[in-house]
């Protein structure tokens, strides 16, 4: 759904944190939406916490509250929400969970936040909060990693996003499908350049290296189908679309060619696996790449969620 009319804004209150607001409030102003102020803690927080009289924080363990309190009206009058409806809200939980929650209560159409670098020892056991929120959301998210190209700005007491180039990663399959809808809508209403890029992954050519005759047939007919396909999107797109067919490692390709057109948004569709190991949700490990090295903000719009079972357990075809 574009323009954006609800916008859940999760933050922590940290300056990392903050960079996701501007992205927030431009896109709740463009679509005369609002943006939900949303902040998850590990334990209960009253309801009517901004509105409490100032004697229930004179408790010593409620010096916590008021601290949240203070920082949460700080972030409340900060300029990047001028004349834009904020709701705040206080939950207690999981992040990820409570944020996927929140969106889906509350009907959200996007939510923003920022990616942090991940440690060592984190990228061996564990995804990052983005990467947690991006699997679980209902809806679409805008990862932001700080310094990147930026496409909004605060000039005259106003957020306004200046959007000028977008590029779309397609695959042509179901986890394309609602991320180039979204795309074209985007680019239609923002009047922005669509760049739409299919990368053709490098094991085809090590598939040929080992089987040349029927490698390079296959991958002979699979460069005339992309072809194809982009062309028939390019079509459908409008006249500013540009299609890109490539070949290599599929995030190293997107990133390489963002970069190159100097792309303000990239717009993928995320495939949201089911965990074999657990209850959690999963990214791919392209996407998650993406994110991670993108030269500007990434729109994951998300498709179908499926469970991938191991390879022992596929049934082949009779």
């Amino acid at each position: 759904m574009f323009p954006f009319r609800n916008i859940l804004f999760p933050t922590d209150f940290s300056a990392h944190s903050h960079a996701a607001l501007k992205y927030a409030a431009g896109f709740a102003r463009d679509g005369s939406g609002r943006v939900l102020l949303l902040n998850v803690q590990d334990a209960k927080v009253p309801a009517n916490l901004l509105t409490l009289p100032a004697y229930v924080f004179e408790e010593q363990e409620n010096n916590w509250l008021l601290d949240l309190r203070t920082r949460a009206k700080e972030l409340l009058a900060d300029p990047l929400l001028d004349g834009v409806e904020v709701e705040p809200m206080f939950v207690d939980g999981e992040p990820a969970t409570e944020i996927a929650r929140v969106a889906f209560e509350h009907e959200v159409d996007l939510i923003t936040v920022a990616t942090r670098d991940r440690s060592r020892i984190r990228r061996a056991f564990g995804g990052s909060n983005t990467e947690e929120i991006v699997a679980e959301a209902p809806c679409a998210v805008l990862a932001v990693r700080p310094p990147q190209r930026d496409f909004v700005e605060h000039r005259g007491g106003q957020t306004q996003l200046r959007l000028n180039r977008v590029l779309l990663a397609t695959n042509f399959g179901p986890s394309s499908a609602a991320a180039t809808q979204l795309a074209t809508n985007i680019v239609n209403h923002l009047g922005a350049e669509l760049h739409a890029v299919y990368v053709i992954g490098d094991y085809f050519e090590q598939i040929s290296a080992i089987f040349p005759e029927g490698g390079l047939a296959a991958l002979t007919r699979l460069r005339s189908h992309a072809q194809e396909r982009m062309s028939q999107l390019s079509r459908s797109s409008g006249p500013t679309a540009s299609t890109h067919v490539v070949e290599g490692r599929p995030y190293q390709e997107i990133v390489k060619l963002a970069a190159y057109i100097d792309a303000d948004l990239i717009v993928v569709g995320t495939a949201v696996h089911g965990s074999l190991f657990g209850s959690n949700q999963v990214l791919g490990s392209e996407t998650e790449r993406v994110i991670r090295n993108a030269p500007c903000p990434v729109l994951c719009v998300p498709a179908a969620k499926v469970v991938t079972p191991l390879p022992a357990l596929v049934t082949q075809a009779v």
